[in-house]
């Protein structure tokens, strides 16, 4: 549809004839969902439903960084958790540990942090425990 309106022709008539012509053309058989109810008509307005249904087909996720942290403390404890030896427990540890004294030295955009670094020697304990 590259075609500009003629003067004199109301807008609407002219949009009506474009997909008319389109109609006949084919150019809208065949399209995803065609025959189907729109999806989430019946839910309440979201401003972002684009982000959100993209977000889902790509499978991908936003976490504000803060969140993204505290995730990825939980599965550091939890690889320590699962850790073959002690020296793989203590490098998982430090490698958190680090990122978080990096995020409160800095700060990070999102709901507050509230993580502190890992007492290494605790998670050690609790390794040894749990094997």
């Amino acid at each position: 549809m590259t075609d500009r309106k003629p003067p004199g022709v109301s807008f609407e008539t002219w949009v009506d004839r474009q997909i008319r012509e389109a109609m006949e053309r084919g150019e809208f058989d065949n399209l995803p969902g065609a025959g189907k109810p729109l999806p989430d008509r019946d839910k309440p307005l979201d401003e972002m439903w684009w982000v959100k249904q993209k977000l889902r087909r790509e499978n991908a996720s936003y976490l504000p960084p803060t969140l993204a942290l505290r995730k990825e403390a939980e599965d550091a404890l939890d690889a320590a958790s699962r850790a073959g030896s002690e020296p793989e427990v203590r490098k998982i540890v430090a490698d958190i540990n680090a990122k978080i004294r990096e995020a409160i030295r800095t700060g990070l955009s999102g709901p507050p942090l509230n993580l502190m670094p890992f007492d290494v020697e605790r998670v050690v304990r609790e390794w040894r425990h749990s094997g």
